[in-house]
């Protein structure tokens, strides 16, 4: 029996994508997401972001370059990915998010505001629709 990698991450961007293109013709973009939990301890509100890197290849590194934007809500879905490497002796790991799907979240008419027009268009083509964080299934 296979096992299952899968990984759904609601966040903010944390800075623009990062867009580099490697051997071969191929692009990849590398940007940060944050998502935040909300609880309360001991009868104080307490807040925890933890930062995500996430990496997208091919068509959905340049769909990402093109759209996305520091502070951005976007909805991710991908796979955990760890690596590691040696830094003068010393072996590091790190834990990337290999994006399958990315989806843009917003006001239809928030997204229409932004100044690039042919985001808010691109994003309607792309998904058939306008998504919001009430069309999330969660």
């Amino acid at each position: 029996m296979s096992g299952v990698n899968k990984v759904t991450l609601l966040g903010h961007l944390g800075k623009d994508p990062e867009m580099k293109t490697i051997t071969g013709d191929v692009q990849v973009a590398t940007f940060s997401l944050a998502t935040t939990e909300t609880y309360v301890k001991a009868g104080k509100k307490t807040e925890q972001t933890e930062w995500h890197t996430i990496v997208a290849w091919r068509n959905l590194a340049t769909v990402a370059d093109k759209f996305l934007k520091k502070g951005s809500q976007v909805y991710v879905e991908g796979k955990i990915k760890s690596r590691s490497y040696d830094d003068k002796g010393v072996k590091k790991y790190f834990t990337e998010i290999i994006a399958e799907n990315v989806v843009l979240l917003g006001k239809k008419d928030k997204l229409e505001a932004n100044s690039d027009k042919r985001m808010a268009a691109a994003v309607q083509d792309e998904a058939g629709k306008y998504l919001t964080v009430e069309d999330m299934p969660f």
